[in-house]
């Protein structure tokens, strides 16, 4: 494998690799305000702590590597047609992070406060540790705004569904991750169903991942969860997630939190601090209630 991208190399310069063709753009977000940086090394996002420059240098070599060896990494959700008639769906895409043949899907959703997608830090690497365990993974880059994130995510599963065989994956038992307004569209994916949001009803997911989000609703028609938010987060209060959390399990079903002393917003992987490892017990969760192995 090749490393041609390091902790110097400009984000520009990875954006705008021939490799990549017309989709490097969406690496980052479109919405660039909500970036700052001019390197992979000092790479910012709004309202996220914790950046880990080497996980950033690790995605994107990742990216480029299975992209030159003709792998499929990135999947448009719409066609063209859709694309011309609503030039903002233009913006969006999976990128596709390959585990082992067959194996079950994850879809993870970055936040960004439905003003930008945070996907280099809340969902790229989460997708490359997922992988990395054989799980198939993608990436969702969706249309900022509460509707249109949900609208894409449910085309999204209604995609991998209907094209399942053709990627060897499987649908069957899927998962639905996300942080902060990522963790909300994972949520109420989960709840209300693929058929609230224009697409056909397709199953819903086996397990969500809801982390660092202030959602407080509980239907009763919520699949299991899994929650995970730092005692001093000034976007999402804990004890709001406790509250939702002891909601579902009151409905009878399985839900699990962890709440972190004394960290804030949007953690991501939690790399190097208290909240490191909590990947490995949401996936333990899935596991649990999907059924089966991967």
């Amino acid at each position: 494998m090749t490393q041609p991208y390091s902790l110097s190399t400009p984000i520009a310069d990875v954006a705008d690799d021939p490799v990549f063709g017309s989709w490097g753009r969406l690496i980052f977000p479109v919405q660039w305000a909500y970036m700052s940086g001019s390197t992979l090394g000092s790479l910012s996002l709004t309202w996220y702590n914790g950046v880990d420059p080497a996980i950033t240098v690790d995605v994107c070599n990742y990216l480029h590597d299975r992209t030159a060896a003709g792998e499929t990494v990135f999947l448009d959700i719409y066609s063209d047609a859709e694309k011309a008639a609503d030039p903002d769906k233009a913006d969006t895409g999976l990128l596709f992070f390959r585990g082992d043949a067959g194996a079950r899907t994850a879809i993870v959703n970055a936040g960004g406060g439905f003003s930008y997608v945070g996907a280099m830090h809340d969902s790229f690497p989460h997708c490359l540790e997922l992988a990395r365990r054989g799980y198939n993974a993608f990436a969702l880059i969706y249309r900022p705004g509460a509707q249109t994130a949900c609208q894409d995510l449910a085309r999204t599963i209604a995609h991998l569904h209907e094209h399942a065989d053709e990627l060897d994956v499987s649908m069957e038992g899927y998962s639905l991750w996300g942080g902060s307004a990522g963790a909300r569209m994972a949520a109420w994916l989960g709840t209300y169903g693929t058929a609230s949001f224009g697409e056909r009803p397709y199953p819903r997911p086996a397990a969500c991942v809801v982390n660092y989000t202030g959602l407080s609703e509980v239907t009763g028609t919520e699949p299991p969860t899994y929650s995970a938010v730092g005692t001093s987060d000034w976007i999402a209060d804990y004890r709001t997630m406790q509250a939702r959390i002891r909601g579902i399990k009151a409905n009878g079903t399985d839900a699990r939190i962890e709440v972190f002393r004394g960290l804030s917003h949007g953690f991501g992987l939690g790399t190097g601090t208290v909240a490191e490892g909590w990947l490995d017990r949401a996936v333990a969760f899935w596991e649990k209630n999907a059924g089966q192995t991967p």
